[in-house]
């Protein structure tokens, strides 16, 4: 790892992109001009800017990995979503009245 927190390489990664989407959104979801942004919509942004960049610097552009991209910045976005939903609720056996 050379002393690096966070490599492209990392970020390309599927466990690596999910993190960081996760991390990213929930910062920038309060910023103002963002906060009126659906949430989805946001991590799939930020999810498809990691990817391609992920992408880009690790091996280079092509049109058909950019284009991947776009499929798979859905799937790290909803798992980013569904890994903070599930961290952020209560225990599902609290019932909330």
């Amino acid at each position: 790892m050379n002393g690096e927190f966070i490599t492209w390489g990392i970020l390309g990664t599927y466990a690596g992109a999910v993190s960081i989407t996760a991390i990213i959104t929930q910062f920038l979801k309060k910023l103002p001009g963002i906060r009126n942004l659906d949430t989805q919509l946001l991590s799939y942004i930020v999810a498809l800017v990691i990817l391609e960049a992920s992408t880009i610097f690790a091996n280079g552009f092509s049109w058909e990995v950019a284009a991947l991209c776009l499929v798979n910045a859905i799937v790290v976005a909803l798992a980013s979503n569904g890994t903070y939903d599930i961290l952020g609720n209560k225990n599902p056996a609290e019932k909330e009245e």
